[in-house]
């Protein structure tokens, strides 16, 4: 699913829940090194998602190389490549590319499921708070105080590799538009290192996408590298990178909430570092 909301230049895979039974069997010694301590059971999550990254750095050409965590848990990805990695319960993904196609990404999966007491109004501005009650109101299928916390993070993921700098959730304040998919991250804090990018921020913003399907909700930020012509569209249009949408919406358009029955257990999700 994650392939929907990337564009082209993306390289994507994912599976449903772990298929990695034995960690140390796929991880490179360095790798295997950081969760020696770990339980079992993130051993096979952190061993999954690498094998999903490994698949697509292959989709780029690129042999397998060890991904080890670095500072705030940001995976060393091999030089000239740019890349995110998530995992929930019953879901693990990873997202790759060039440098020159990819100034920077990030990629989040949380379970369709409201956050736990306090958290959204630790994470929210004051007009998110409004906008997503609003929502919830609406639309109560979707748990838009998760699908708040889950394009925080993506912004997050997006903003750390190049700044090298915190980013408090209350530092980017979200406009969603519902019925076609997107966001746009408005930074409430200088970031010259984004405004320097070749596709620069889309009037001081980051463009991103959601999307909200079996039992799932997954977001994505996808900043154009240097080969990226200045005004040049990303796949879906306006800069955002969203694919066409499954499902049809109201008035004949595509909506980004999938009417198929919920196919994973999601419960709870630990979103510790970058994965």
């Amino acid at each position: 699913m994650i392939e929907r909301i990337v564009p082209a230049t993306v390289v994507t895979d994912a599976v449903y829940g772990d298929q990695v039974w034995d960690a140390e069997s796929v991880l490179f010694p360095a790798e295997a090194a950081g969760v020696a301590t770990a339980t079992e059971a993130r051993r096979r999550e952190f061993a999954t998602v690498r094998m999903c990254a490994r698949r697509a750095l292959g989709g780029l050409g690129l042999p397998p190389v060890p991904l080890v965590r670095g500072r705030r848990g940001v995976p060393g990805w091999p030089a000239g490549v740019v890349g995110s990695l998530t995992h929930c319960p019953g879901y693990r993904a990873a997202a790759v590319a060039t440098a020159q196609d990819v100034a920077s990404l990030g990629i989040d999966a949380e379970p369709n499921m409201p956050l736990p007491e306090g958290v959204l109004a630790a994470i929210a501005t004051a007009a998110e708070l409004r906008r997503v009650l609003g929502l919830g109101t609406r639309s109560p299928e979707v748990c838009w105080d998760r699908l708040l916390f889950s394009i925080k993070e993506s912004v997050f993921k997006t903003w750390y590799p190049l700044t090298g700098r915190e980013l408090e959730f209350q530092q980017a304040e979200i406009t969603l538009d519902p019925a076609a998919g997107t966001f746009r991250a408005r930074l409430l804090v200088p970031a010259p290192e984004l405004d320097a990018l070749a596709g620069g921020l889309h009037d001081g913003a980051l463009p991103g996408c959601w999307l909200v399907r079996y039992g799932l909700i997954l977001t994505s930020v996808v900043l154009p590298g240097a080969s990226a012509r200045p005004g040049q569209p990303l796949r879906g249009g306006a800069g955002t990178g969203c694919s066409d949408r499954a499902s049809a919406a109201p008035g004949g358009g595509t909506s980004p909430l999938g009417s198929e029955p919920a196919k994973v257990a999601v419960l709870a999700h630990d979103t510790a570092g970058l994965v």
